[in-house]
């Protein structure tokens, strides 16, 4: 473990410690790291400045995931931001309108989170896997600060502007086509805005956010997608209407075909709070048996279970954290023949709901590749 991690005060710090030994393990000296056979492909040429950063599972091998180790999204640019200049606009439906600079927002009271952030893409395209990470943010409370700033009656919604931005196209190849030029947003309803957990976040892991996930400042709400934890923050408008820019009403919109009377029709929702999942992360051979690593986050995770190939399904050992915003690290001991075999795990929430198979209809059924949340199957050959 790294030295910051040994750092995290509190509660936060022996959740941190517990909840890594499996993968400490898994890493002693002697085990043998058996390699996966199904090695993701790596991002397509034309995306490499949108995706960076991706850790492959077996390498995220601690509950705080490194900063060198975080995956990074760019929907336009990847602006490089003078702290100096910075400044963050409260606005639209505020009774105090406000404008901080990066020295104010640090003198207001500092708040800790510790959140899992998954992209909502993650798993859903071939080279898209492991889009994921734990870490430890600081900040100013959101909630406070709209507080201080006060929201006039009639406000329903809170807009998140980055300072990144680029050209849009309505009604491409029409007469009546436009183009104009956005920053990144997005929205929530002023109760989801004022969630206790979120930060104005200027650290990450005890240090400057680094410039690819969202220097000098970012949004951070536990819970959501990615997206919803806009980079580069700069401007925060509270609405009276709802808002539906790009990235609400026309991308990260999850369509799905579903039967009606016995007719297909297809529904559209917008990607919002994180779902139930799981992954196998890593597998090693220690003293004839294999001993497979994971971890399981979303929701009221209670169980995960693992299945060899098409064996029963087993119940893995959960750590004991119970983070309502954090991954949950798992592990499974097992005796596995020479061969090829399939490894998938399942996680379980405290409803009894199951993380869906790839086949389950609401898996199957649909269209885009946002909110991956089916089981995941990893391949492993042994000699």
């Amino acid at each position: 473990m790294q030295r910051r991690e040994l750092l995290l005060s509190g509660a936060a710090a022996g959740v941190a410690m517990a909840s890594s030994r499996a993968f400490a393990q898994s890493a002693a000296s002697g085990d043998n790291m058996i390699a996966w056979t199904d090695i993701p492909p790596p991002v397509p040429e034309p995306l490499q400045n949108v995706v960076k950063g991706i850790t492959r599972w077996e390498d995220l091998g601690s509950w705080i995931t490194p900063n060198d180790k975080w995956f990074s999204i760019a929907h336009y640019e990847r602006p490089q931001i003078d702290p100096k200049t910075w400044r963050l606009e409260i606005g639209g439906l505020i009774v105090k309108p406000t404008t901080l600079t990066l020295d104010q927002l640090k003198a207001l009271p500092r708040k800790d989170v510790v959140s899992t952030i998954e992209c909502s893409g993650s798993n859903g395209l071939p080279f898209a896997q492991s889009m994921i990470g734990n870490a430890k943010w600081s900040g100013a409370s959101l909630a406070e600060t709209l507080k201080a700033a006060g929201i006039k009656d009639g406000g329903i919604e809170v807009v998140f502007y980055g300072i990144d931005k680029g050209e849009e196209t309505v009604r491409p190849g029409t007469p009546l086509e436009y183009k104009y030029t956005a920053n990144f947003a997005r929205s929530m309803p002023i109760a989801e805005a004022m969630n206790p957990a979120n930060i104005l976040c200027y650290e990450m892991n005890g240090s400057p956010l680094p410039a690819a996930n969202g220097y000098p400042v970012r949004l951070i709400v536990p819970g959501w997608y990615g997206v919803a934890n806009v980079k580069w923050l700069t401007r925060i408008e509270v609405l009276d209407k709802r808002y539906l820019g790009r990235f609400m009403g026309r991308d990260y919109v999850t369509i799905r075909e579903e039967q009606h009377d016995g007719k297909a029709i297809m529904t559209e929702t917008t990607v919002g709070h994180m779902l139930l999942k799981s992954a196998p992360g890593r597998i090693v051979q220690r003293d004839g048996r294999y001993h497979i690593d994971g971890m399981a986050w979303g929701p009221g995770v209670a169980a995960v279970e693992v299945k060899i190939d098409d064996g029963p399904w087993m119940k893995a050992t959960l750590d004991a954290s119970k983070s309502e915003y954090t991954w949950r690290f798992w592990h499974l001991d097992t005796p596995l023949a020479p061969g090829e075999h399939t490894v998938t795990s399942r996680a379980i929430d405290t409803a009894g709901k199951i993380q869906p198979a790839m086949d389950d209809p609401i898996i199957a059924n649909k269209k885009t590749y946002w909110e991956s949340n089916g089981q995941i199957t990893r391949h492993v050959s042994i000699t």
